[in-house]
C-alpha cells in the first residue's frame, strides 16, 4: 500500500488530489487535524450549553435563520438540513469528480475551524479508501452558499441515508456501510450545516479540468508547430529575443516550445530566403495567443491552490479568541471567475487552431493539393475534417459565455447574489472535448500534410509526434470514414503522449 496522505487543512497539494482522486491513494486525519478539530468541537459544545445564539446551531439556515432552535433539537435540526438540501437534478457526478468532492471537503473540515468532531472527516476518509461513492447529481448548486446540493447527497450516504455506488454497482448507503461494518453517522449541532456549506463540487471538477486543460496547452504547442512546418511557416516570429521585448511567461514559453520541435527542419531549410514576408496570424502569434492561455490557466492554479486549503464554512469557529463568527467563505467567485476564465482561454485556443487547420487544407492558403488529397475532385480528402473542427470551435463561442455573470436570488432572497460556480465548472467538460477534438484534427491534417511533402522531413521532436500520431492514424491513400481516426488522436491526446514529447530530453 502506498504512504497515506495526511489532511490537515492547510497542505493539501494538486498532486496530493490526483494522487487520491486518480490513484486511489490512501488518506487520514494527521494529528494536528485531530486536536484542532477538537478544540473548536469544545468551544460549540459550550455554546451549545450556554444557550447562545450561533447561525446553524442554535438557529435555522438561509432565510430561516430568524428562527430559534432549542438544543435539544440540534440532531433534527442537522438531519433535516441534510434531507432538505439532497435537491440535486440530473446525471451523477462520475468517480473521480466525487472522490474529489470527499477529499476537498474532508480536508477544509481538517483544518480545524468548523466546530465538527474528528469523526466527520475520517468517515470522508473511510469513504475514500473503501472506494465507497455517494451519488450526487451534477445539477442544482447556485455556487452559494457553495455547492449545497451537491454537498448534501455527500453527507445523506454518510448518515446511511442515499445512494452509492460500492463494488462495482449502485446500491442502497445503508447496506454499502454494513458490508464494511461502519455505523451510519448521527449528526450532532453544526454538522449537517458543516457538510454542505462550502466549494467542494466546483473546486474539484475544475482542477480535473485544469489537468487535462494543462495537456491541451501543450498540445496545442505540439500541432501548432506541425502545422507551421506544413505550411512552410517562419520561424523569425518564434526568436526569443523577440518575445524577451514583450515577457509574458506564459508567451515566452510557448516561443520556446514551437522553435525546438522543429529545430533541424528540412522543411523549412527549404523555404528560407522565399518571398513570403510574414505570415498569418494563426501561425505567427501562436505564441502570443497560446501564451495568454497558459497564463490563464496558470492564474486559475494559484486560486484552486488557495481554494484547496480554505476554510469555506459558515461560520467558522476561532478556538484562540472562543468566537464564532459568521460571514461568506462559502461564496463561490474566486472560483467561478478562474472556471469561466478557462473555458475562455481553451475557447480561444481550440480557435486559432481550427484556422490552421482551413490553412492546411485550403488550397489557397496552404501551396499543399486541396484538401490533401492527390485526387481532388473524386475524393474529398480532408474537407470535412475541417468542417468538424470549425462546428466544435463554433459551439465553443457559446459555451464560453461566462456563468459567472449570471446570478439569481435563491432561500427567501437572503441569498441574493450567487457565483453560479458550478454551471461554470459543467460547462467546462464540453469546452474541453471540443478543443482535444479540434486538435486531434489539427494533428491528423498537419501530419497528412507532412507525408506530401516528402522525402524532406521536420525536426526531430516534430517526427516523434507524426510518428506517434501515424501509430494510431495511419497516413490517408484514400477517403475513408475518419471518425475512428479522430477519436483515436484525442485518447492518445488525453493520455499525454502529445503534450509529454516537448518535455523530452536534449529538446
Amino acid at each position: 500500500m502506498p504512504r497515506a496522505i495526511l489532511l490537515d487543512g492547510l497542505r493539501l497539494t494538486r498532486r496530493d488530489f490526483s494522487a487520491v482522486v486518480l490513484e486511489n491513494c490512501p488518506v487520514r486525519l494527521s494529528p494536528r487535524a485531530r486536536a484542532a478539530m477538537r478544540k473548536s468541537r469544545a468551544l460549540i459544545e459550550r455554546i451549545i450549553a450556554e444557550k447562545q445564539l450561533v447561525y446553524g446551531v442554535t438557529t435555522g439556515v438561509g432565510s430561516l435563520s430568524t428562527e430559534h432552535i432549542d438544543p435539544a433539537a440540534a440532531r433534527e435540526l442537522q438531519l433535516n438540513v441534510v434531507r432538505s438540501h439532497s435537491c440535486g437534478v440530473g446525471e451523477p457526478l462520475s468517480s473521480p469528480e466525487t472522490r474529489g468532492l470527499l477529499l476537498l471537503r474532508a480536508n477544509t473540515l481538517a483544518r480545524g475551524l468548523s466546530g465538527v468532531r474528528p469523526l466527520i472527516a475520517e468517515r470522508l476518509c473511510e469513504f475514500l479508501n473503501h472506494a465507497v461513492h455517494p451519488v450526487v447529481p451534477r445539477r442544482g448548486s447556485v455556487g452559494a452558499s457553495g455547492d449545497l446540493a451537491p454537498l448534501a447527497h455527500v453527507a445523506l450516504a454518510l448518515v446511511g441515508e442515499g445512494d452509492v455506488v460500492f463494488r462495482g454497482k449502485r446500491q442502497r448507503a445503508a447496506a454499502a456501510l454494513r458490508a464494511l461494518g461502519i455505523k451510519p453517522l448521527t449528526l450532532e449541532a453544526k454538522e449537517g450545516l458543516s457538510l454542505v456549506n462550502g466549494t467542494q463540487g466546483m473546486l474539484a471538477l475544475g482542477l480535473l479540468a485544469l489537468r487535462e486543460a494543462e495537456i491541451l496547452i501543450d498540445t496545442s504547442d505540439v500541432a501548432g508547430a506541425l502545422s507551421l512546418d506544413a505550411l512552410r511557416g517562419s520561424t523569425r516570429a518564434f526568436d526569443e529575443r523577440l518575445h524577451a521585448a514583450r515577457p509574458h511567461p506564459g508567451q515566452m514559453v510557448s516561443a520556446r516550445n514551437v522553435a525546438h520541435l522543429i529545430r533541424g527542419s528540412a522543411i523549412n531549410k527549404s523555404h528560407q530566403g522565399c518571398s513570403r514576408v510574414q505570415d498569418a496570424y494563426s501561425l505567427r502569434c501562436m505564441p502570443q495567443v497560446h501564451g495568454a492561455v497558459r497564463d490563464a490557466l496558470n492564474y486559475a492554479a494559484r486560486v484552486f491552490a488557495i481554494e484547496m486549503n480554505s476554510a469555506t464554512d459558515n461560520p467558522l469557529v476561532f478556538t484562540k479568541t472562543g468566537e464564532v463568527i459568521s460571514g461568506g467563505n462559502f461564496h463561490g467567485q474566486p472560483v467561478a471567475l478562474a472556471l469561466d476564465l478557462i473555458a475562455l482561454a481553451l475557447t480561444q485556443l481550440g480557435g486559432i487552431a481550427e484556422r490552421r487547420v482551413d490553412r492546411l487544407v485550403n488550397p489557397l492558403t496552404s501551396e499543399l493539393p486541396a484538401f490533401l488529397t492527390r485526387s481532388p475532385g473524386l475524393e474529398s480528402g480532408l474537407m470535412l475534417a475541417q468542417v468538424a473542427a470549425a462546428a466544435l470551435a463554433s459551439e465553443n463561442k457559446v459555451l464560453a459565455h461566462p456563468a459567472s455573470a449570471d446570478s439569481i436570488p435563491t432561500s427567501g432572497n437572503k441569498e441574493d447574489f450567487v457565483s453560479m460556480g458550478m454551471a461554470a465548472a459543467l460547462k467546462l467538460r464540453p469546452v474541453l472535448d471540443n478543443v482535444r477534438h479540434i486538435l486531434a484534427i489539427e494533428l491528423i491534417c498537419a501530419c497528412q500534410a507532412l507525408d506530401l511533402l516528402a522525402p524532406r522531413r521536420s525536426g526531430k521532436l516534430a517526427e516523434e509526434a507524426r510518428k506517434r500520431v501515424r501509430a494510431v492514424s495511419p497516413h490517408i491513400d484514400h477517403d475513408r470514414p475518419l471518425h475512428a481516426d479522430i477519436a483515436r488522436v484525442a485518447a492518445l491526446i488525453s493520455e499525454g503522449e502529445v503534450a509529454g514529447i516537448i518535455d523530452r530530453p536534449g529538446k
